[in-house]
């Protein structure tokens, strides 16, 4: 395939894509309402099947639906990943409407991720009308449950992902552009003293206050905090006790930890296992864990990542790589061995944020550098 074609093919279908991400960004589709997600979910499918996507909908009881697309046949398979789920609730649209303004088009979900889902059909687009046939089996797959944790689509994913020699994440781009070609391993823990209620008054002697333990835990936790190996410690809630003049017997705390690397999730986690009390009379648990391990940065993320740069050097551009402490899917695909590269969706700001938005401008060539890199991975060769 001839890159400055794709891109011409690209840039002719601008309104197309834009008009493909407002039309999805308008089904505010947040994660826990299942009806919202489906019907997203219903208006992409039929959006697939115009160009021309074998179409299945993965039913699910309590989730929404995700939806896998395939283009083309063959036994080698290259995975496309994203989600329609946001963290915006119905209703947003209200406070955040979807509107296109001094170049950019703004909106709940546009930057996160409903741009990386158009700019993944109008790069299958711009291949099937460029090539007579598709190198590789190209599936999309599209979760709906990504923004909490993957509970119902990780052991799709994984599956998918152990079909596939390469899976490309159409999250967004790192600032600027950049791909992703590491992200931090998440983890959740709740942290729970048990203390002795007492008068705080009459005989303080008698309790023991799970609010005070807590902050001694809750100190000891943070010092597992260590910003150049990359690990994170954000203590997000503290409840506990009650009226002042009861020593507190109940206190816990919501603890956010990230990690780069799997040797440091090994040292979070047996730290962790590792609490005991610190004051007489108090009992301490620590429960949760992580939900996603680290994408490092590895040999075969950065060999996708070079060809990639090769590719959108052949399209007159430049393209950087990095990291970024939030996770997506692609911790889990990378975690299993396969080559894994993020951040192949739109170029923006504002991922939830009121000031999420997309740079239409660099649409129709985020489109083209990923039907390129399809391309490459697909013939096994360079051009």
């Amino acid at each position: 395939m001839k890159l400055d074609e794709a891109l011409t093919f690209c840039e002719a279908e601008r309104d197309w894509v834009v008009e493909t991400i407002r039309a999805l960004a308008l089904l505010e589709s947040p994660t826990s309402d299942k009806s919202a997600v489906d019907r997203c979910g219903a208006e992409l499918c039929r959006r697939l099947e115009r160009i021309g996507g074998g179409v299945e909908v993965l039913e699910q009881k309590t989730a929404g639906n995700h939806v896998r697309a395939t283009f083309g046949e063959g036994p080698r398979q290259i995975l496309l990943l994203g989600h329609l789920d946001t963290v915006w609730p119905v209703g947003h649209l209200a406070r955040m409407p979807v509107r296109e303004t001094a170049g950019v088009l703004s909106g709940p979900g546009v930057y996160d991720m409903k741009a990386g889902i158009a700019l993944g059909m109008l790069a299958m687009r711009s291949l099937e009308a460029r090539l007579p046939s598709l190198a590789a089996r190209v599936v999309m797959l599209f979760t709906s449950d990504e923004e909490q944790g993957s509970l119902s689509s990780r052991s799709l994913v994984e599956d998918e992902a152990r079909r596939s020699e390469a899976v490309l994440v159409l999250e967004p781009s790192l600032p600027g552009g950049g791909l992703k070609t590491a992200r931090k391993g998440t983890g959740e823990f709740t942290l729970r003293v048990r203390g002795i209620s007492a008068h705080a008054g009459i005989e303080p002697e008698k309790g023991a206050s799970a609010v005070e333990e807590l902050a001694h835990q809750v100190l000891a936790v943070g010092a597992l905090r260590d910003p150049v190996r990359g690990v994170s410690v954000n203590v997000g809630r503290v409840e506990g006790g009650g009226p002042s003049n009861v020593v507190a017997e109940d206190a816990h705390a919501l603890i956010d930890i990230r990690v780069s690397t799997l040797t440091d999730r090994r040292r979070v986690e047996e730290a962790l296992g590792r609490v005991t009390p610190r004051l007489e009379g108090t009992s301490v648990v620590v429960s949760g864990g992580f939900s996603r391990p680290p994408l490092e940065r590895t040999e075969s993320g950065l060999r996708l990542y070079r060809i990639a740069k090769d590719v959108a050097a052949t399209l007159g551009r430049d393209v950087a790589e990095g990291g970024t402490g939030g996770g997506s899917d692609g911790n889990l695909t990378a975690a299993l061995g396969v080559p894994t590269l993020d951040g192949l969706g739109a170029v923006g700001d504002g991922a939830h944020a009121l000031h999420e938005h997309v740079v239409i401008d660099e649409l129709p060539w985020r489109a083209a550098l990923l039907a390129g890199l399809v391309d490459r991975l697909g013939a096994n060769s360079h051009e």
